[in-house]
């Protein structure tokens, strides 16, 4: 197709407007233009042709021959387009919004808060993926990931949004009679980790706590995890919005604090968003 010679779209949409409608002012209607509007543009398009697509030697004017045959192709191609379009959309929207995310983050915070999305988006379908391990964001993968680090991941839209520090955590009657001194310490007790996440795996690695010592390692899943700390099964390294509340009345104590800034991000797909995604970012930035 020589596209140096193709005539301008503008031009083409309103001569094919005005053959479906059957006038300049209804032409003008459906595109919301005025009728001199749509008149100017099918002159310009005769001027690119060369060709008279209308005879106007009458009161009312009327398609040539060379109009009927061009309208006919521009109907049919502007309604195949038209056809897939609103295929693709559909398709698109009808697809579930698929959010990755690691458990903690799912239990602690996502899933109390997604009724209120569904209140407001009842059309969409929501999938929570609470993987520990990290997605990959192609055009098979979710929609978003909520994940915990320093945000420095390339390829990728990353949006801060929640900050948080790292804090090792057990119950005070856990650690009364045998406090830790130093993070290496925690080698000798029970360390609750959770299932493959970066929340707590970095932590103990950058201390030296990478193999279980004499207390042991037990693998649960985020919230699981949490619930075993606050029964005093052992020490749990998690972000420290997660215990918030659990510090303030006592339920657990605070051993460590990282010094590092990290917290959870927005990770997206550069591009186009479908419109299910656009509606959770808004609602996103609602809840901080």
């Amino acid at each position: 197709m020589n596209w140096n010679t193709f005539p301008p779209l503008a031009a083409l949409r309103a001569f094919a407007a005005y053959t479906e409608q059957g006038g300049v002012q209804q032409a003008g209607d459906v595109l919301n233009v005025s009728h001199a509007a749509i008149s100017q543009q099918i002159r310009n398009l005769e001027d690119h042709l060369n060709v008279q697509l209308l005879d106007r030697s009458g009161r009312q004017a009327r398609l040539t021959e060379e109009g009927r045959a061009l309208g006919a192709v521009l109907q049919s191609g502007f309604g195949a387009i038209a056809d897939e379009v609103e295929k693709l959309t559909g398709a698109q929207d009808a697809k579930p919004l698929t959010v990755s995310t690691t458990p903690s983050f799912a239990a602690n915070w996502l899933v109390p808060r997604l009724a209120d999305f569904r209140q407001q988006h009842p059309e969409i379908s929501v999938v929570v993926d609470a993987d520990p391990k990290t997605a990959t964001l192609d055009a098979a993968g979710p929609d978003i990931a909520i994940r915990f680090g320093s945000g420095d991941w390339e390829g990728v839209d990353v949006r801060p949004f929640i900050e948080t520090r790292r804090v090792a955590v057990a119950a005070p009657s856990f650690i009364c009679d045998d406090c830790p001194t130093e993070p290496s310490d925690l080698a000798r007790f029970p360390i609750l980790q959770e299932v493959g996440t970066s929340e707590s795996s970095l932590w103990l690695a950058k201390h030296g706590v990478e193999e279980a010592g004499q207390g042991g390692r037990v693998i649960l899943p985020g919230n699981l995890s949490l619930d075993a700390a606050r029964m005093g099964q052992g020490i749990l390294v998690t972000a420290k919005i997660w215990v918030k509340s659990d510090l303030e009345h006592g339920r657990l104590a605070q051993i460590f604090e990282d010094e590092e800034d990290f917290g959870y991000f927005i990770v997206v797909r550069q591009g186009v968003h479908r419109t299910a995604l656009k509606a959770f970012l808004t609602w996103l930035k609602t809840q901080t």
